[in-house]
């Protein structure tokens, strides 16, 4: 199967989302929540993206997260992830309360495909101070596409992990789960990457965007979001719209995409410090904001 059949299909049985210039919508992906060991590449940009998340969910946005929010390549259970995270997924259960948590899933939690395997692990955790199960996720659906789909303009915005543009991380990825965690989880603590990611390698990076450009092009242009690759892309109006909302792995940083007032920007969230020698974390506009029918076709 072809990365264009992969996606394709993705696009083919995504959930329809409707917005419209009222919503707010923050995308990211790309976490990789690990267990807070010297692996877990999320640990150090924890207390930002808690902030961002808090930030948002005050302001009212919805979220979405577009694959690898979990790492579970280099861990083999959630549980271990839910310990060392445990006040982040207690902020997204908020979100899930009030229908505004949105997931698809990505290479590294492909295994959130299956309903059955969500429904076990994610509806509930057990709380060892009150020494009984409690909810969490309770009904919660991964997806390996959600369609944004404006109630005015028709226009339709496309998320996706992007892994279906990269055949060995969709086809093989058990084959690299078993890789990652024999081999280059133990590896990484003296600084050697993982050669099959295209977040680390370069040649594979170029030729995932390519797939994914081609796809566009051949399905009118359709404004389509990835991640994946871990490398933020805007396009200006009139360029391909392939957008990517890089990752929350960056050094010192993470970088999201927001959707508010019909607009579109990449940002990011880092922490700096103030003339008094205080840090704080604060959001940094990367690109944008552009209005979104700035890149619709006339069909769709």
């Amino acid at each position: 199967m072809s990365s264009f059949t992969r996606l394709t299909r993705a696009y083919k049985k995504s959930k329809i989302v409707p917005f419209d210039d009222s919503s707010k919508l923050i995308l990211f992906s790309d976490c990789h929540r690990g267990d807070n060991s010297f692996a877990d590449d999320f640990a150090n940009n924890r207390n930002i993206y808690y902030h961002a998340l808090q930030h948002y969910f005050k302001e009212g946005f919805s979220y979405f997260e577009l694959g690898d929010g979990d790492e579970l390549w280099e861990n083999t259970s959630f549980e271990s992830i839910f310990t060392a995270h445990k006040n982040i997924y207690g902020l997204l259960r908020q979100y899930h309360l009030q229908n505004r948590l949105f997931m698809i899933w990505g290479n590294h939690d492909m295994v959130y495909k299956d309903p059955n395997y969500v429904k076990k692990y994610l509806s509930s955790y057990f709380e060892p101070i009150d020494g009984k199960d409690k909810d969490l996720f309770v009904g919660i659906t991964y997806h390996e596409g959600i369609v944004l789909k404006h109630k005015d303009t028709k226009q339709e915005l496309f998320l996706t992990h992007g892994h279906q543009a990269d055949w060995w991380n969709y086809n093989f990825w058990r084959v690299g789960r078993f890789l990652v965690r024999v081999l280059w989880k133990p590896l990484q603590v003296w600084g050697i990457a993982d050669p099959t990611s295209p977040a680390k390698n370069h040649q594979e990076l170029i030729k995932v965007e390519k797939r994914i450009k081609r796809w566009i092009l051949q399905n009118n242009e359709k404004l389509t979001i990835v991640g994946h690759t871990h490398r933020p892309r805007f396009p200006e109006p009139g360029d391909i719209p392939f957008f990517n909302d890089g990752s929350c792995v960056h050094p010192r940083s993470i970088t999201g995409i927001e959707i508010e007032n019909g607009e579109i920007s990449l940002i990011k969230w880092q922490i700096a410090t103030t003339e008094d020698g205080t840090l704080r974390v604060v959001r940094v506009l990367l690109e944008g904001p552009q209005k979104l029918v700035e890149y619709q076709r006339a069909k769709q």
